[in-house]
């Protein structure tokens, strides 16, 4: 397998550094991606990174995750227009515990494997070194020229830039650039990936290769994902798109891949997903003959999902998404968990009850009128009369009185009028 040619196709592929893909062809290499540890899970940005790790793993090659517990404390200011907040070291260590965990679903760090993948901090590494012995060993390698030079540095520096840049985050290049040196001398690491923001990083890297350990290096890095609205990638209205389950739901991770627009998806299915280009070819036919079908949308949904919460978490995910747009029953609202169901009928209005309304039994009329869902117990009878109530997804009578058994996650009942009209009474 080409792996560069492998990134080019999917459209992946956005700078490269001369040498480097017929060094990839003809050796067994290995390269390593950093992954900043600003909170404790990553989010789907952070996803094109891994991918292109486990498609340099499935290539044949050794992939390293660096994690930057220690360049987590400075803060790199590629992309950034004002400084970062410091993290605190128990905060840090925190994160770095979360992301370590996160990347072991995606990537075989099984150390029979030929080519295991690797994990390492670079806090492990550099907590051992002086400063003294930082600027005397690094620093007098890397010019002062050299670095106001990097892209990071002119955007912050520039005329129109009020916040300007500190020395913390200057340095930001050298600590990645050790990190490259360290890894190159401790691990024959020669090829350092990332996003295209990073390229001014990752070079300074190769320039201490050279110029330390006289070694060569190579670097790779791939286009930042934009979406054809022009809004950010990986945000919704609620926040980043997480990978942690407890952070975004994996009914709202499906949802997200779900809601993307067909132009979008006509990328996405490339870049996040191990289709083969044939297999891709035609799913994109298939849905430009029938957009309405979202068979692209679906397809990223399903792969992206079970990558990264398992097969469990999807099929519950579509079964989530069923609630609401098909045919359900309450046996299926009981399988929910909390989050899940809030998830589903975020926004619906709602009121609390007593526990004890419901252990005694709640009359249907009550529960419409009493709760403020219809105004009164007029329009409750009425309504019944044109078998238009359903509690929990299901049609009920005038007879029907609610009950511990329709609690759905323990603590809530779905209530609904017509098909769109939907309340949720909550038990405290």
């Amino acid at each position: 397998m080409n792996f560069v040619e492998e990134l080019r196709w999917r459209g992946m592929l956005h700078d490269i550094m001369p040498e480097t893909e017929e060094y990839l062809l003809n050796n067994k290499t290995t390269g390593y991606i950093g992954f900043d540890p600003t909170a404790d899970s990553l989010h789907i940005g952070s996803l094109v990174p891994i991918i292109i790790l486990m498609h340099f793993q499935k290539a044949g090659h050794n992939p390293i995750a660096l994690v930057g517990g220690a360049t987590g404390m400075v803060g790199d200011p590629s992309g950034k227009s004002d400084e970062r907040n410091l993290l605190d070291e128990e905060t840090l260590n925190k994160n770095v515990a979360g992301v370590k965990g996160q990347l072991a679903r995606y990537l075989d760090f099984d150390s029979s494997v030929e080519n295991a993948a690797e994990l390492v901090n670079n806090y492990d590494w550099m907590k051992e070194i002086s400063l003294i012995d930082f600027v005397r060993d690094v620093g007098k390698h890397i010019t002062v020229n050299y670095m106001m030079a990097k892209d990071s540095v002119k955007k912050r520096l520039g005329s129109d830039s009020q916040a300007g840049m500190s020395f913390t985050e200057f340095t930001y290049q050298l600590f990645q650039g050790y990190d490259f040196y360290h890894l190159y001398k401790e691990k024959n690491c020669v090829l350092q990936m990332g996003g295209s923001d990073q390229w001014g990083n990752i070079t300074t890297g190769t320039e201490l290769v050279r110029r330390k350990a006289q070694g060569k290096a190579y670097a790779i890095t791939c286009k930042l994902i934009t979406k054809a609205d022009g809004s950010k990638f990986g945000k919704t209205a609620g926040g980043n798109v997480w990978l942690d389950a407890n952070r975004t739901s994996p009914y709202k991770f499906y949802q997200y891949w779900l809601n993307s627009s067909d132009e979008d998806a006509e990328k996405y299915i490339k870049i996040f997903t191990f289709l083969d280009k044939e297999s891709i070819e035609t799913l994109i036919a298939q849905h430009k003959e029938a957009p309405h079908m979202r068979i692209l949308q679906k397809k990223i949904g399903e792969k992206v999902t079970i990558m990264t919460h398992g097969e469990e978490a999807y099929e519950n995910a579509i079964k989530a998404s069923n609630i609401l747009f098909g045919k359900s029953t309450a046996d299926d609202l009981k399988t929910l968990d909390e989050q899940t169901f809030l998830d589903v009928f975020e926004g619906v209005p709602q009121a609390e009850i007593e526990r004890s309304d419901i252990e005694n039994g709640l009359d249907i009329v009550a529960a419409f009128s009493d709760t403020g869902f219809l105004k009164s117990n007029g329009e409750v009878r009425r309504a019944l009369k044109e078998n238009s109530i359903s509690v929990n997804k299901e049609k009920v009578k005038d007879d029907f009185v609610v009950s511990t058994n329709d609690l759905i996650a323990g603590k809530f009942v779905l209530l609904q009028r017509g098909k769109k009209s939907y309340f949720l009474l909550k038990v405290v």
